[in-house]
């Protein structure tokens, strides 16, 4: 969930003309290579009473807001459009 979260921050871009999108297979479509995905990962788990509903979405969504505040501390410059690439070019 945390690397797929990073890609499609950084890369997850789809375009649509005429409500029809512009890509129409995932060739073209740019996904987080291997080389650009982090080496480590730290996961802790916070131990409570509700049922487990999966373990990979959670983590999906916050990944957003730490890649923004991440890239800030790094460039001093607020990301707030995604796919930050874009941003960045």
């Amino acid at each position: 969930g945390v690397v797929d979260g990073i890609g499609t921050a950084l890369f997850g871009n789809m375009a649509f003309t005429k409500g029809v999108p512009d890509r129409s297979n995932f060739n073209g479509y740019r996904m987080i290579r291997i080389n650009e995905a982090p080496k480590a990962i730290d996961v802790h788990f916070v131990q409570n009473d509700t049922d487990p509903t999966g373990m990979g979405e959670p983590a999906y969504p916050p990944v957003f807001g730490a890649l923004a505040n991440a890239l800030y501390k790094a460039t001093g410059k607020r990301f707030y459009n995604q796919p930050f690439i874009s941003s960045t070019e």
